[in-house]
């Protein structure tokens, strides 16, 4: 158990019944930037842009069964036994890969060191299934995600302009990230 702002999380592998809460929780957030794409034939560049009025983003909901050896959802309960968050991960052997599936932070537990625990979880799967990189996408309008995966040690690594195309997110890039696993 560890505390923020004292308030103390419970963390552990998510088990069937917490499917309902998973489900149920709160992964939009809003934001004063976005960053900006701009492609050319020999790269890309980023740019923090300011967005007026703020932008909020609504996800459609996903599935998160977690259901082989590879792939595990953790969980992070307040002492409430409310849910924190979670974050679902699953490993490829071929390229010794753990991908972050989703990682979701009820908005009244952001900014807590939630995400920076469940994200080492995830990392220590990683080791433990012999990963040499976390790796895992993020729109680039998810500004307050981005700035959170690069304090904890996270880079940009590529970019995919068409992997929205024809659903709710049609317009926003893809933005890879990863990291070396320890």
């Amino acid at each position: 158990m560890t505390t923020a702002d004292n308030t103390a999380y419970r963390y552990r592998t998510a088990v069937p019944e917490d499917a309902e809460a998973i489900g149920a929780l709160d992964g939009s957030f809003t934001t004063g930037t976005v960053f900006q794409v701009t492609v050319a034939d020999d790269g890309f560049a980023l740019r923090e842009i300011a967005v007026d009025p703020p932008l909020t983003k609504v996800f459609p909901e996903d599935e998160h069964d977690g259901g082989d050896a590879d792939s595990l959802t953790f969980v992070a309960h307040a002492a409430a036994s409310d849910l924190a968050g979670f974050v679902a991960v699953s490993y490829s052997g071929w390229n010794r890969r753990l991908t972050v599936e989703d990682i979701e932070i009820a908005p009244e537990h952001r900014g807590r060191g939630v995400g920076r625990a469940l994200m080492g979880l995830a990392v220590e799967f990683a080791r433990e299934r012999g990963a040499g990189h976390l790796w895992l996408e993020v729109t680039n309008i998810n500004a307050p995600a981005i700035h959170a995966y690069r304090r904890m040690g996270l880079a940009f690594c590529g970019l995919d302009t068409t992997l929205y195309d024809g659903t709710p997110s049609e317009g926003e890039q893809a933005l890879y990230m990863s990291m070396t696993c320890p």
